[in-house]
């Protein structure tokens, strides 16, 4: 700025203090004189399965059940390899017990996985859940707090295996949607 100061004196004006400084910075001949953080981006987690049976995911959907009011809980877990379904079971209610018979019964039919992923719901935080996979020695993954989107596996299968008995209607993430 030493330069618009000497040509103010001359009695050049060439333009405002603001527009001198937007110039200078374009060609990288100003920069900020204080010392400023540079903060890396946050790497977004990720699990990767290179085989089946490595990570399964699991999540629990609500089901419109026959009568207005009434549902019903899949629960399904798949494996995000193959995105194959290992397991859907529907009850009346949601319980981390039940959680743990779904796993008990998959685990017997399909393998032990090294990860199981669930969101942030209570039967899949629940302590029953919790021993049986550390007794199994397989490990807990969880969404990330007030994250939408970090279970996709599990929200896309039990959108998808739930039909309606309406033709003109179909189940959505346990939530009706006209068909258009």
């Amino acid at each position: 700025m030493q330069i618009y100061a000497q040509l103010l004196d001359e009695g050049v004006y060439l333009c405002s203090v603001s527009t001198m400084y937007r110039v200078l910075s374009d060609n990288t001949l100003v920069a900020e004189r204080r010392r400023l953080a540079r903060h890396p981006a946050k790497v977004c987690p990720e699990l990767v399965a290179t085989a089946p049976r490595q990570v399964y995911s699991w999540d629990i959907t609500k089901l419109a059940g026959p009568v207005k009011g009434t549902y019903f809980d899949a629960y399904v877990m798949i494996d995000i390899y193959s995105r194959y379904l290992v397991g859907v079971h529907v009850h009346a209610h949601e319980s981390g017990v039940l959680a743990r018979e779904l796993m008990e019964q998959i685990f017997a039919v399909h393998g032990v996985p090294q990860v199981v992923h669930a969101d942030r719901g209570t039967s899949m935080t629940s302590k029953t859940v919790a021993a049986l996979l550390a007794d199994l020695e397989v490990t807990r993954s969880h969404s990330r707090p007030r994250v939408s989107n970090d279970n996709p596996y599990s929200d896309y299968a039990g959108s998808v295996i739930m039909p309606s008995m309406d033709p003109r209607e179909r189940v959505r993430a346990g939530r009706m949607a006209a068909a258009g």
